[in-house]
């Protein structure tokens, strides 16, 4: 079993500040920027920043389905780490200052599956994940050029 990890990154026009309220906004701006591969999104605790507790079903492929139960907290002031009650899969935000802007990066890390199988998934499921994050960054990317 090795660990799996997918990375994407975008450069916004936003303030770092901005962009980490933002994504600590589970209530609104987290809800809009996710894609038809998000179901059942609930926020179940919270809805503001760390503490927050939130419920989604991620369609990455047609045939694989994570029901995710994720607690968000902020170890760092530019960083939202968002931890799934449910399997090993461990999401991290990180923002910094850019050009004009902020620097965003996400990084999933989890668990994969061993021999064959952890194989093709350590292959392509960061490149599907990655796809789904970049579409999440320009949502947001838009979300707040508004």
């Amino acid at each position: 079993m090795g660990q799996v990890v997918a990375t994407a990154e975008k450069t916004l026009k936003a303030s770092p500040e901005r962009v980490l309220a933002a994504l600590g906004d589970y209530t609104g701006v987290r809800s809009r920027i996710l894609t038809e591969h998000y179901s059942e999104y609930e926020v179940r605790e919270g809805g503001q920043g760390a503490g927050t507790v939130v419920h989604w079903k991620l369609a990455a492929t047609s045939k694989r389905v994570r029901d995710c139960l994720i607690t968000a907290t902020a170890p760092g002031a530019d960083t939202i780490v968002e931890r799934d009650a449910n399997s090993s899969m461990v999401t991290t935000w990180t923002v910094s200052p850019a050009d004009g802007g902020a620097r965003v990066q996400v990084t999933t890390t989890w668990d994969g599956a061993s021999g064959v199988g952890g194989f093709f998934e350590r292959t392509f499921a960061p490149k599907g994940l990655r796809r789904i994050y970049d579409e999440q960054l320009a949502k947001l990317g838009a979300e707040l050029d508004t």
